[in-house]
Formats: C-alpha cells, sequence, structure tokens
C-alpha cells in the first residue's frame, strides 16, 4: 500500500523533509491528568530532560490555575535556556496578564491562548454568538502580542466547528499577531481522513495561513490521537503537541514517543523530520512513569517491555538472521542499550561516575556524591550492579530536606498472627518510636508511621511493587498514591528488602503531604 501510495503522489521530484516542530504538553496537560500531579522539583527535573531531549517548547503549566502552578512556570522558565517556554492563557486579560508574568523570564517565551470555537462550547460554556467569539479572539490575542512577540492560539474544540467559521477565526487571530495556529481536536473525536481534510481545507481557505505555523493537539479517546497527528502532517501541519508516555486528561494526548519514532522511521513517507535526540527517549519515559507512580504496560508501543521482545520462534529466527525482519527500528535508537559494564562494590567513583554519563545522566558534583553513596549501600546488598539498578537509583531521587527520616524498623510476622512493627523516624533532631499491629507487616509498619506522625485523613489509594532488575537480589520498587482532601501525591521507594522499599515509599509520600498540610 505505501508503494502504490509513493507512486500516486505524481511527483517528478522527491519533495523536501519538513522540519517538525515538537511541542510537549507532560507538565501542562498530561500532568493536570488524575494521577499524574508533580510537585514543583519533578517538574523541572522533566522540564530538563525535555530541554536535553531536544524538544522545541515546554508548555510548563497554565499559570492563572494556582499559585503552585504560577510558581512552577516561572521557575521553569528560569531554569531551561534551549527551549521556548510557554504558559497556556483562558482568552481573559486576567489570565494572560499571569501566564506573561510566569514566563518573562525564559530564554524564549511563549503566551498560548484559547477560545472555543464549536456551537456546543459557545453555546453551553461560552455563552457567546459566534461574532463575540470573532472579537474576542481578535483583542486577546492583540493583547498578548503586546506582551510577547511569541504568541500561539488555539481554536478550542476545533474539530467539532463549522469549518468556514474556524476558518474565519483562524484569519483574525492571524491578523491580531498570532505566531501559532493551533486546531485541537480536544474530545478526541475526529478520525484521520476528517484531521488531513480540516488541515487541507484551512490551508485552502484562510489567506494568510502561509505567515504562520499550523499546529495541532489530539487527544485519545478513540486511540487514534497519533494518527489523528501524522494525518495532519501529511497535510501541511508543521508543529505537533503531545506529552510523554501520552499522558493526559482523560484517555491522554498523543504520546511524543509514537509521533518521534514515527517521523524518524517514516520520514520519507511523511516527507517530515524532527529535532528530538531520540536516545534519550526511553530515559525519558521511564523519569516520568517513575514519577508520576505508574509503569509501561507491556504492550505499549516504543517504550514498553515487549516492544522489542521475540518470543515466537520465526519472529526468533527471522531476528537472529536479519534483525530488520521484524524490527523496523533498532532498541539503541531510543536508548534502551544492553547492559556494557557491571559495577560492584570494588568499583570506584570515576568508573560510576563514567557509566551514568555513558547512560546520559549530567550530574553535578554534589548530586554525584549523593549517588555515590547510595550506589556503595546498595553494593553491600547486591553482588553486582546493573544498569537498571544505575537508572533506578538516580530516577528515585528524594526530598533534599524530608521532615521525616526513616531510622530504622523491626518486624514480627507470619501466618498464624497479627504482624507487629516497630518503626524509628528522625524529626527535627529527635527520634520518634512506635509500634503497631497490622493485616501484614507492610500495614504494621504503615500503621506505625501514621502514629507518629499523627496523620489520619489521608487515604492510601494505591499501592504497587515492581522488580527493577533480575535474579533473588533484584531491587525492589514501590510506588503508593496518598490522598488527602482533593490533593494526591505519590511516594517512591527502592531497596533490595520489599518491606525497606514500601516503608520509604509510603514516608516519600507523608513528607509531601506534609508540604501541603
Amino acid at each position: 500500500n505505501s508503494t502504490f501510495i509513493c507512486l500516486a503522489r505524481n511527483s517528478a521530484e522527491p519533495a523536501m523533509s519538513a522540519s517538525m516542530t515538537l511541542y510537549d504538553t507532560t507538565l501542562r496537560d498530561g500532568e493536570q491528568a488524575p494521577g499524574c500531579s508533580m510537585n514543583i522539583e519533578e517538574k523541572i527535573e522533566v522540564a530538563k530532560q525535555l530541554e536535553r531531549m531536544k524538544v522545541d517548547i515546554i508548555e510548563a503549566g497554565f499559570a492563572i490555575s494556582s499559585p503552585g502552578d504560577f510558581e512552577s512556570v516561572k521557575a521553569i522558565a528560569g531554569a531551561v535556556k534551549d527551549c521556548t517556554v510557554a504558559s497556556l492563557a483562558r482568552a481573559t486579560k486576567k489570565d494572560i496578564d499571569a501566564a506573561y508574568e510566569a514566563v518573562k523570564g525564559a530564554a524564549d517565551p511563549r503566551i498560548h491562548t484559547f477560545l472555543a470555537t464549536s456551537p456546543v462550547h459557545m453555546k453551553y460554556k461560552l455563552k457567546m454568538t459566534p461574532e463575540e467569539v470573532l472579537d474576542c479572539t481578535f483583542k486577546m490575542v492583540r493583547y498578548s502580542k503586546d506582551y510577547c512577540s511569541n504568541v500561539e492560539f488555539s481554536a478550542e474544540d476545533a474539530m467539532r466547528s463549522d469549518p468556514q467559521f474556524l476558518a474565519r477565526v483562524v484569519e483574525t487571530a492571524i491578523k491580531a499577531g498570532a505566531n501559532v495556529i493551533n486546531i485541537p481536536d480536544t474530545v478526541g473525536y475526529a478520525t484521520p481522513d476528517e484531521m488531513y481534510a480540516m488541515i487541507q481545507f484551512l490551508r485552502d481557505t484562510v489567506p494568510n495561513i502561509d505567515k504562520v505555523e499550523i499546529s495541532v493537539h489530539c487527544h485519545n479517546d478513540l486511540g487514534m490521537a497519533v494518527a489523528n497527528s501524522l494525518s495532519a502532517v501529511k497535510a501541511g501541519a508543521t508543529q505537533l503537541e503531545c506529552a510523554v508516555n501520552g499522558i493526559g486528561e482523560r484517555a491522554g494526548n498523543a504520546a511524543l514517543e509514537e509521533l518521534v519514532m514515527a517521523v524518524k522511521t517514516r520520514e520519507k513517507f511523511f516527507e517530515a523530520t524532527c529535532n528530538v535526540d531520540t536516545t534519550q527517549i526511553y530515559r525519558t519515559s521511564r523519569m516520568v512513569y517513575t514519577i508520576i507512580g505508574q509503569v509501561a504496560p507491556i504492550n505499549k508501543a516504543i517504550v514498553g517491555s515487549n516492544a522489542f521482545a521475540h518470543e515466537a520462534g520465526i519472529h526468533q529466527h527471522g531476528v537472529m538472521a536479519e534483525k530488520t525482519t521484524y524490527e523496523i527500528m533498532s532498541p539503541e535508537s531510543i536508548g534502551l542499550l544492553q547492559n556494557k559494564m557491571v559495577l560492584g562494590k570494588h568499583s570506584g567513583r570515576h568508573a560510576f561516575e563514567s557509566r551514568l554519563s555513558e547512560l546520559g545522566y549530567q550530574l553535578n558534583a554534589e548530586e554525584l556524591d549523593r549517588y555515590f553513596e547510595e550506589f556503595k549501600k546498595l553494593c553491600d546488598r547486591k553482588k553486582a550492579i546493573n544498569d537498571n539498578d544505575l537508572e533506578a537509583l538516580v530516577n528515585n531521587r528524594t526530598q533534599i530536606n524530608p521532615v521525616y527520616k526513616l531510622v530504622g524498623f523491626d518486624v514480627h510476622t507470619g501466618n498464624s498472627a497479627s504482624s507487629t512493627c516497630v518503626v524509628r523516624l528522625e524529626k527535627d533532631d529527635e527520634v520518634l518510636e512506635e509500634v503497631s499491629l497490622g493485616d501484614g507487616p507492610i500495614d504494621a509498619a504503615y500503621n506505625a508511621i501514621d502514629k507518629i506522625v499523627g496523620a489520619t485523613s489521608h487515604t492510601l489509594e494505591n499501592y504497587s511493587i515492581h522488580s527493577v532488575s533480575e535474579g533473588q537480589d533484584a531491587l525492589g520498587e514501590v510506588i503508593v498514591k496518598l490522598k488527602i482532601n482533593d490533593k494526591t501525591v505519590t511516594g517512591r521507594g527502592l531497596s533490595t528488602d520489599v518491606i525497606e522499599s514500601s516503608i520509604l515509599a509510603y514516608l516519600n509520600g507523608i513528607n509531601k503531604l506534609v508540604e501541603k498540610w
């Protein structure tokens, strides 16, 4: 089929590949999804990794939504130097004021303002007439332009809008000074053919469309976010809005890693390229999953554990003879490397630092000291440390100054009586100790911690554990989600002892909740 399509293009000369702009909204649309919240340190960590991956634009947040979001957008704008940093804003002066104040310190700030254009949104949400929407679009884009030379306008719910009216809105936004026009499939309703037709219609209809970059922001409610985005590329869109691992509202956004690898793998078909460093994809995906307390589904495209696994005999035979029989891209292309070096307790700081550097981690001296100390502690428990262990150590970054620190614990458990756990925590140089019963050692430990911190109003929403590497001495990573009122936090713990990793995860979550109390 692809051969037929290529032959049917009726072009004597090969087309020039368009350079795609990658607009990442992991820290805004992704982070606002239930269960995906991040604190400011985690957001900065992700932003720096996105910068390292050479994403073009980072949408750092929705500055007006809360004081915390404003501060995180401002902090990211100050920390990132090689990417454009954007803040979302409704088409109101108050939102736009906050967005600019948050991003004005960025090397290249952008205001991203939006207004709905579909009949259902205009009637029931905005309570505005089409003419009022046109007037507001012009005024608020112009107002944004007075602040910032880089302005993006989004026609919310564009794919359920009347095409003729949408064309008028787009033309108006461009006249007001917008640099980028975004056509979102806000509710994931469109099909690839419809997306292609809409982009083509706007290019043919809007007289000043050549003055702006056309963007798309596709949601995955019907599982077509990536397909719709790529269809828009074929129609002439040059900016793709996406999120790492596809996280986002409801079923999520177009997945960054899938879009990037589709364009890289099928460059001639899409006649497009992008500047993303694909060798950072796997690391970025793991980082985001770890921070939000999730793991990739085993069949997740590009980054799932089965993405490059071959079990069927005929597949294994083909791959051994020639990898391209069943692999259209290599594991190395996304940064999934085979273990090149096994470290142990006799390994020095230089070997430790060198391997982390080879894995793509750029750490300062203070961080290296901290992780090397953790590495040495791990060496006392494990005979050999592989890359998965190293990455888990670095990704399991704990709070710099936690309120409560684990001093020690003692557990008594069996199958014929309730478990008992004694937990000792340190707070302000004072050691606090409590003992508690529980339905198993972990429940007992958590009850003892609750006694120490005096926590009664939070709930444990989720608990999960998985092995980081192989073998009986493998690191166990525990992820918990704790909720208090409407706030949910993720706690992570790492140890070869699953009870210790469970306690560390719970304590990590408690410390985050303490910050919010």
